[in-house]
């Protein structure tokens, strides 16, 4: 579905209705990525209203000219947020990039937010100042790597902790068909002009007092897990995990436990209990 008004135009999808979630993916996929990890987990019963958004410059959410820093990223995020919920509480879930906008909306939106789960975020924005553990495969095929094109295996093999036929499958179908849409240049500029920094601390903000879960991958060589660890103080009410044989991709890796822990996440967040 396509949104547009004076100031912004992006594609979201959506599916079931009740309590509300925003889903947000990283830098370069686009919802189907979010879909693919989530919709599994629900049963056509349960009341939730997922909404699944392309960020500008991925999947069929046109960039924007304005947006020139991830403050912008954010703000168009805010804008999403106005024109599908307006006044309306939310739960909030982050991957990647999407994690790290995820944190900037609870400067403005934190009486709104129910429940955050961040999913392999981005905590510190420049990646020469991450503490990342060296990427390395903990499963391959051997027969599958060499069936792919040299191009298809540099780009798997670069982020895959899980190197078989079905992670293949999975990561074809919901991040490179992605990536072919997305205006990498867009984004690429922002990096440039060092504006992918936020121009505030997220890390300086009040505690969030609703339930929280961060997952992380042992092997994630893109975003780690120590950096995230940091972040505990601010989510007191955050089930922590780092997740083993478990790369940037830990939902395609460890598909049964990011299952479990979200599915237990969405209990602690209908409970009621904190306020």
């Amino acid at each position: 579905m396509l949104y547009s008004n004076d100031y912004i135009t992006f594609n979201y999808e959506e599916a079931g209705e009740g309590q509300p979630i925003l889903i947000l993916h990283g830098n370069g996929p686009d919802h189907r990525m979010m879909m693919g990890c989530l919709e599994p987990l629900f049963s056509p019963g349960q009341q939730y209203r997922r909404i699944y958004v392309d960020l500008p410059g991925m999947g069929r959410t046109p960039a924007a000219d304005w947006i020139r820093s991830s403050d912008d990223m954010l703000r168009a995020v805010e804008m999403m947020i106005e024109a599908l919920l307006p006044g309306e509480r939310f739960l909030l879930v982050g991957q990647s990039y999407g994690g790290y906008l995820a944190r900037g909306l609870l400067r403005n939106y934190a009486d709104f937010i129910e429940g955050l789960f961040l999913l392999c975020p981005c905590v510190i924005a420049e990646m020469r100042d991450r503490e990342l553990p060296q990427h390395q495969a903990a499963v391959y095929d051997k027969e599958l790597l060499e069936e792919l094109s040299e191009a298809e295996r540099d780009e798997f093999t670069s982020i895959a902790v899980v190197q078989t036929r079905t992670a293949w499958e999975r990561y074809n179908r919901e991040i490179v068909s992605a990536l072919q849409l997305a205006d990498s240049g867009f984004m690429e500029r922002i990096k440039a002009a060092g504006k992918y920094p936020f121009s505030f601390d997220a890390d300086r903000m009040a505690p969030f007092l609703k339930p929280s879960l961060i997952l992380t991958g042992r092997q994630d060589s893109m975003t780690g897990y120590r950096d995230a660890w940091r972040l505990l103080d601010l989510y007191p009410h955050a089930t922590f995990a780092v997740l083993d044989r478990a790369g940037h991709n830990l939902h395609m890796e460890q598909e049964e436990l990011l299952g479990a822990m979200v599915k237990e996440w969405l209990n602690r967040t209908g409970d009621g209990m904190l306020t």
